[in-house]
């Protein structure tokens, strides 16, 4: 290849890659202003300033588009304390502060609603944000494993009730869950699944 063609290339990537993130980021703008409904293919082109064509060369639909844009949002981080409290505290404080102060807070919700509606979304969605949940599934296994937790307990269920409260006060309570609820909700569940364990 030329230098000059070496060149172009160099020159057509950044451009490729800024387009591409152009339109992820357009995508989340969209989701939180207008919800998964009202968000078209076009009005994403528009708030990107890239064609449609750009689009549908990388996506074939909204659906693919927007999952790929939810990726991107924050999701649980991995905590490993060597003790299931504070694993479980650390985790869902800084999940919450992150919920608050980004677009997670309107997305997840929004995505979350029209999932009953639209089962395309739902088979893309579902695994996505099973997922997302395994940095806590991993953390009750480090429990098993340490012996704070039954070793038949049902890993996936015991996480559903775990965040099953600030999914409640989230989605269907209208309220707003703080970072501090975090520790009375943790201890709640956990006298429920770990008989053993005292709130600290």
């Amino acid at each position: 290849m030329s230098s000059a063609s070496e060149n172009s290339a160099s020159a057509g990537r950044p451009r490729s890659e800024e387009a591409h993130r152009a339109i992820l980021d357009a995508t989340l703008e969209l989701l939180v202003e207008v919800g998964f409904s009202a968000l078209t293919v076009e009005g994403v082109a528009t708030r990107a300033r890239v064609g449609k064509a750009t689009i549908y060369r990388r996506w074939p639909s909204k659906l693919p588009l927007v999952i790929e844009a939810f990726r991107e949002l924050p999701q649980l981080e991995e905590v490993d304390t060597g003790n299931l409290v504070d694993d479980l505290k650390k985790m869902l404080r800084s999940y919450l502060q992150l919920f608050h102060s980004t677009p997670l807070g309107t997305v997840l919700p929004s995505l979350a609603g029209e999932r009953a509606h639209e089962p395309q979304l739902s088979q893309l969605f579902d695994p996505v944000v099973k997922a997302r949940s395994q940095p806590l599934v991993r953390a009750l296994r480090r429990a098993v494993k340490r012996g704070e937790l039954l070793a038949d307990l049902d890993l996936e269920l015991a996480a559903d009730l775990i965040v099953g409260p600030i999914a409640v006060r989230l989605f269907f309570s209208g309220g707003k869950v703080s970072p501090k609820m975090v520790g009375p909700m943790v201890d709640l569940a956990l006298r429920g699944i770990a008989p053993d364990h005292g709130a600290r």
